[in-house]
C-alpha cells in the first residue's frame, strides 16, 4: 500500500523551466517588429517583465484579466525597451519569448507516480492559464489549481487544501514537492502535508533532492 494516495507539485523551476527566453525575444523582435535588441538590453527587459508578472499574475483569474495582463506585460517590455509602442503590439512577441522546457526526470517520474495509482495535482503562483501551459509541456496531471483562480497565493495553505479537496485525499496522505523553502515549503506544512524541496542547482543540500525521481521510493 502506498504511504500517499496524491502528489502535488510546484510548477515554474520544478517541472520545467524557460527554454532560452531571451535570444527568443530578440528573434522575435527582429521577426515582428523590424527591430535588432542587443542580447543585455533583451535580458534586462525580460526580466523586468518577469518580476512584473510575477508580483501581478494573481489578478489574472479568467480570461478577460489575463487578456489585461498581458497587454500590461507588453506594456511594461515596451517602455523597457524605449518603443513608443502600445502593449497589444508586444504581447505576441511576449508569447514567441515565452517557452517551456520541461525537466528530464519529470516525465518518468510522473509515469512512475501514476503507475501506483497515486493522484497528481499541480499547484501554483500563476495565472489562469495555468492547465493550458500544462498540456502544452505535454503533461497530464489530475488536477492543476493556479493562484489566480483559486484566489489564494502560495505560501497561503487554502490554495493546497483546495488541490486536495478536489482530489478527495486528506492532507496526511500527500507529498507536495516544490522548489521554494517558503512557499512551497512552509505553505505546504502550514496546510499538513509533507514537503519535499527539489534543488536543481546540482548542488542539492541533505535536506532537499536533486531531482524528482529521488521521490519514487518514498511513495
Amino acid at each position: 500500500m502506498s504511504r500517499y494516495d496524491a502528489v502535488l507539485l510546484d510548477a515554474f523551476g520544478t517541472l520545467f523551466e524557460l527554454d532560452d527566453p531571451f535570444e527568443r525575444l530578440r528573434r522575435s523582435l527582429r521577426e515582428r517588429l523590424a527591430l535588432d535588441v542587443e542580447p543585455p538590453t533583451a535580458e534586462r527587459a525580460f526580466r523586468a517583465e518577469m518580476a512584473f508578472y510575477q508580483a501581478n499574475c494573481h489578478s489574472a483569474g479568467d480570461v478577460h484579466s489575463l487578456a489585461e495582463l498581458r497587454r500590461r506585460c507588453g506594456e511594461l517590455l515596451a517602455g523597457e525597451l524605449g518603443l513608443g509602442r502600445p502593449g497589444e503590439q508586444l504581447v505576441p512577441v511576449l508569447a514567441d519569448a515565452v517557452s517551456y522546457r520541461v525537466y528530464d526526470d519529470v516525465p518518468p517520474a510522473l509515469r512512475a507516480i501514476a503507475d501506483r495509482g497515486i493522484l497528481i495535482g499541480v499547484v501554483s503562483n500563476w495565472d489562469c492559464s495555468l492547465p493550458d501551459v500544462l498540456r502544452g509541456a505535454g503533461l497530464t496531471v489530475d488536477v492543476a489549481v493556479d493562484s489566480a483562480s483559486a484566489k489564494s497565493v502560495k505560501p497561503d495553505p487554502r490554495i493546497f487544501l483546495m488541490a486536495l479537496e478536489r482530489l478527495a485525499v486528506d492532507p496526511q496522505r500527500a507529498l507536495h514537492v516544490g522548489d521554494t523553502p517558503a512557499a512551497d515549503g512552509d505553505g505546504a506544512r502550514a496546510a499538513g502535508i509533507d514537503v519535499r524541496i527539489v534543488d536543481r542547482s546540482g548542488e542539492p543540500a541533505d535536506s532537499t533532492i536533486g531531482s524528482l525521481e529521488e521521490i519514487i521510493p518514498l511513495l
